[in-house]
């Protein structure tokens, strides 16, 4: 069945969409509810929904767990279940297997989903698909990969190149701009180049995927596995998107991938994310751009340079550290140790001294020793970063940190957590306070009162980090981008007053 006889059946049927997991997850979801609408399917937020399509995560134990309580949650309320995303691809038909309360589809069925939750609807049931590795499916080199910018098959002749058409409102129905037919089977969509998307939320920020897949080794991580190899979009179609999303009301685009120092690296560009940064942040109606998931290998100077200092973009550093043990770097297959990252930091706020610096770190990794939890104790004392996450190791299916020697147990890994979490709390909370007496723009994303906002400044990143309350903000509205003094701190939240405003949309 095609998505357009799909079309003719699923008039009336109603689907209520749900994500979970990271804001790439988010911008797949938008893109299925394109999709769908496209084929006849009406989106709606009620339980009594014709069918529960449950974009899942399955990056740790914990996401899995939530993703698979959805899943029971929705089918226990009498709804028809299909399950999506990560958790559905990188298990198929094992989960299939336990969870008969739901149909369950890779990322190949994005393409035909609304023929497929068709199929659901009338009562069908098919088999789900068998795992595989997904990096198989594109060459090795990254030069050999299939580029994302080529016209779709069948596409108008003489359809003008997305730079060149940049002035005008951008239509899903347009053939340019879904050339998931150039790519081999089993690559597209979350491996290649998308539709354009179906906001599902209102806010003034939204996520914008600039790559799809990881080509990095790391042991304790499966996602590639499943994601696949990495695989650029072009420049000229985030240019494109941008440009769509300022129209939809976004002041602030989140740039997302798994990797974003890799970006055009398959495009034979490695400086092709320090190029884009100021057009992107020239969009009109875009006042913010941020960049998500930097490696610190791969960190370019120039790169720290444009984001430090281009207007318009947020000087926010994401760095993936995951650790500061040399030793416990190298059994993860990853870069550098304590005094590099030290360095690293050191030469970014050279650059910019007030820029923001988040990272996320694992405790209990195989053979970690006491001695590794004071290194990172030690650098996270020295490395003064606004936001830090705190995880817990548990052994991931088919990686090589499974089956390491000096495996820490579960009641250890949690004890180690706790401390090192408990630490980092102070160590934001004292950030934070640093911070009294700065100057920073602030988005303003929720009312609270009059003249009272609810926000974000350059060094918060939507829903991981802190948040910034503005007070004196009279005649202000939500999206505008408020230049505010920090006040007072409470944990890693601020509180600021303004000094002055520009419209939304002004430079």
């Amino acid at each position: 069945m095609s998505p357009n006889e799909g079309s003719q059946t699923s008039a009336g049927r109603t689907v209520r969409l749900v994500t979970l997991g990271c804001a790439r997850n988010e911008v797949d979801s938008e893109e299925l509810a394109a999709r769908l609408e496209n084929g006849g399917w009406r989106l709606t937020d009620s339980d009594a929904a014709d069918v529960t399509l449950v974009n899942t995560c399955g990056f740790i134990q914990a996401a899995k767990q939530e993703s698979i309580d959805e899943i029971l949650d929705a089918a226990s309320a009498g709804t028809k279940v299909v399950a999506a995303g990560c958790l559905a691809e990188r298990y198929g038909a094992e989960l299939a297997d336990a969870l008969p309360e739901a149909q369950v589809l890779g990322f190949d069925d994005y393409t035909d989903i609304a023929a497929r939750l068709d199929a659901v609807a009338d009562g069908q049931r098919w088999a789900a698909h068998q795992p595989r590795d997904r990096r198989t499916l594109l060459p090795l080199a990254p030069a050999d990969r299939p580029g994302a910018g080529r016209p779709a098959a069948g596409a108008p002749a003489g359809t003008p190149p997305l730079e060149t058409a940049l002035d005008g409102p951008l239509r899903l129905d347009e053939a340019r701009l879904d050339p998931i037919a150039d790519l081999p089977p089993g690559v597209a969509p979350p491996s290649g180049p998308r539709t354009l998307r179906r906001r599902l939320g209102k806010g003034v920020a939204a996520p914008l995927k600039i790559a799809s897949g990881c080509d990095r080794r790391c042991s304790f991580c499966a996602i590639p596995t499943f994601r696949g190899a990495f695989l650029s979009r072009p420049a000229a179609d985030l240019l494109a998107e941008a440009h769509w999303l300022a129209g939809q009301g976004v002041r602030e685009i989140l740039l997302v991938s798994e990797n974003s120092t890799s970006y055009g690296k398959d495009l034979g560009n490695l400086r092709l994310l320090e190029e884009t940064l100021p057009r992107l942040a020239a969009t009109d109606g875009i006042d913010v751009v941020r960049v998500s998931y930097l490696q610190p290998a791969e960190l370019r100077p120039g790169l720290i340079d444009v984001i430090a200092s281009t207007p318009g973009v947020a000087p926010y550093f994401d760095l993936s550290f995951q650790h500061a043990s040399g030793s416990v770097l190298r059994a993860m297959r990853r870069f550098g140790d304590e005094q590099r990252f030290v360095d690293l930091l050191d030469r970014i706020r050279a650059a910019c001294p007030e820029a923001g610096v988040r990272s996320n770190f694992i405790v209990g990794f195989p053979g970690e020793t006491p001695a590794d939890v004071d290194i990172l104790q030690q650098f996270l004392a020295d490395a003064r970063l606004d936001a830090i996450g705190v995880f817990g190791y548990s052994d991931e299916d088919g990686t090589e940190a499974a089956s390491l020697p000096g495996q820490v147990g579960e009641a250890e890994v949690a004890r180690r957590v706790e401390e090192v979490a408990a630490l980092a709390d102070e160590l934001m909370t004292q950030r934070a306070e640093d911070r009294i007496g700065q100057v920073s723009e602030v988005l303003l994303e929720r009312r609270l009162s009059t003249g009272r906002y609810e926000g974000r400044a350059a060094h918060q990143a939507p829903e991981v980090d802190g948040t910034t309350v503005v007070r004196g903000c009279d005649g202000s509205r939500v999206g505008s981008l408020v230049r505010a003094t920090f006040v007072a701190a409470d944990g890693a939240d601020l509180v600021a007053e303004a000094v002055g405003s520009a419209p939304a949309g002004a430079r």
